[in-house]
């Protein structure tokens, strides 16, 4: 078959809307309100507010795309359909027929006129009210919750961050290599997997990273990113974990951890200026000082070794000592140095996994780096080259008291053509808490799982 000059679909335009009701208007998204002044249009929703005032009812209608106004008087709608939209519960979805005018001062610059109204199915009694409700009820209604504006700003924004990682990582030629789910054994250590029956009496474990798969992927294609959901069976509270979240992993052949380092600061930073330029009014939305991201759209971001970070703490009063792992507080303090995020290196080897290099001028650190978010939002990137020697590797795997029968497939790639490599994990979840400005990240993933919490 001849395919049409330029490709399969390459000139179509995405459809934002359909012609209904034998083509006298149109059904439109609220977004697309502003090319459509002057024109009669149905919006298909949910009411989100109401008030009246007199003989004019002023419907919040959302639609998932925004907010819209719509202004019905009696005389333009009818008695019996004025009548049934003053009983119209609290997000009773509905379709509303009228011509879009401009009007500052609405939701959004746009206002509907209303011609006629239509409710499709009711809602009575909706649980979340305008009232200030507590944390705990509003996670127990999550369903219902994402409909909310905070939620939508949110997870519309964590939507951009997502669309950008892949991007960025299309755009530098790297190849997306999915990794299981299902793993045979940890690949960090065994004491935060989730555990569970597979056929025939094995066990099998949900992964807590992709990137041991991604190593194999960037020996065979060059460089290649994984993105998906991980687990950790982490017994933490803190404002920074969940159980379950979303990590991107790019991995690529022949880099060392200076190569490593610029990648991780190229891609935040990229991400960070699409956010800005594409998700503004969400930023809004959320009373985000976007002045205080400003300068993370800048590279190169600033760097410090380990060593340097001990003393930084210490100079700030913290109680820490070399060879210990830095927690919230410790990265807290360490990032509210700088403007924009900062990236530690060289950790201690001993505290590390046991696939991280060690520096060849000093194997008492790894070449690995973390990357730690300004305002106290801590480690968003963690990373590093990873240990190439297939004898060194096997030491390390007996070392950490690992068996060695699941690892024989990852030694196969240093018994096969090993190359120096390198590569991070950054998570999705934290990253939107970082440029959200949210404190807790379970508001940063639509159902968030923690130590209390399966449902909804």
């Amino acid at each position: 078959m001849k395919l049409p000059e330029g490709g399969p679909a390459c000139d179509a335009v995405p459809m934002r809307r359909r012609d209904v009701l034998n083509g006298k208007h149109m059904w439109v998204y609220i977004e697309d309100l502003p090319r459509q002044v002057g024109q009669e249009v149905t919006l298909r929703g949910w009411l989100y507010n109401k008030r009246s005032s007199g003989k004019i009812h002023f419907l919040l209608v959302r639609d998932g795309t925004g907010l819209c106004q719509c202004v019905a008087s009696k005389a333009d709608v009818g008695d019996g359909a004025f009548a049934a939209a003053d009983h119209m519960g609290q997000e009773t979805s509905l379709e509303v027929t009228g011509i879009v005018r401009e009007d500052k001062r609405a939701p959004g610059g746009f206002e509907l006129t209303v011609k006629s109204i239509k409710q499709v199915a009711p809602s009575t009694d909706y649980p979340i009210t305008p009232k200030e409700h507590g944390v705990a009820f509003l996670l127990d209604q999550r369903h219902l919750w994402v409909r909310s504006s905070r939620q939508h700003a949110i997870l519309r924004i964590r939507s951009e961050v997502a669309q950008a990682c892949r991007d960025f990582f299309s755009e530098r030629g790297f190849v997306l290599f999915d990794a299981p789910i299902l793993t045979p054994t940890s690949c960090e250590g065994t004491t935060n997997l989730f555990e569970l029956e597979y056929f025939e009496g094995r066990k099998a474990y949900l992964t807590q990273s992709g990137q041991l798969y991604a190593e194999a992927g960037a020996l065979a294609f060059g460089k290649v990113y994984c993105f998906g959901p991980t687990f950790r069976a982490e017994k933490s509270k803190t404002r920074r974990h969940l159980t379950e979240f979303w990590m991107v992993e790019p991995e690529a052949a022949y880099f060392n951890l200076d190569d490593d380092m610029a990648l991780a600061e190229d891609f935040v930073s990229y991400i960070v200026r699409r956010v800005l330029e594409r998700r503004a009014p969400e930023l809004k939305a959320l009373e985000r000082d976007v002045s205080k991201l400003g300068p993370s759209c800048a590279t190169p971001y600033p760097r410090i070794t380990y060593d340097e970070a001990i003393e930084r703490l210490k100079a700030a009063g913290a109680a820490i000592n070399w060879g210990d792992d830095f927690g919230g507080d410790e990265e807290t303090i360490l990032s509210s140095q700088f403007d924009r995020p900062v990236m530690v290196h060289r950790y201690p080897s001993a505290c590390k996994a046991f696939y991280m290099k060690q520096d060849p001028a000093r194997p008492d650190v790894a070449l690995c780096v973390d990357m730690l978010a300004p305002e106290g939002h801590g480690e968003i990137i963690g990373g590093g080259q990873r240990e190439d020697d297939y004898e060194t590797l096997r030491g390390k795997i007996l070392a950490h008291d690992l068996p060695l029968a699941p690892f024989e497939w990852y030694l196969d790639l240093r018994r096969y053509g090993s190359v120096p490599h390198a590569g991070f994990g950054m998570g999705i979840e934290r990253l939107t808490g970082w440029l959200c400005g949210i404190h807790h990240i379970r508001e940063c993933i639509p159902f968030p799982r923690m130590m209390e919490r399966l449902e909804p």
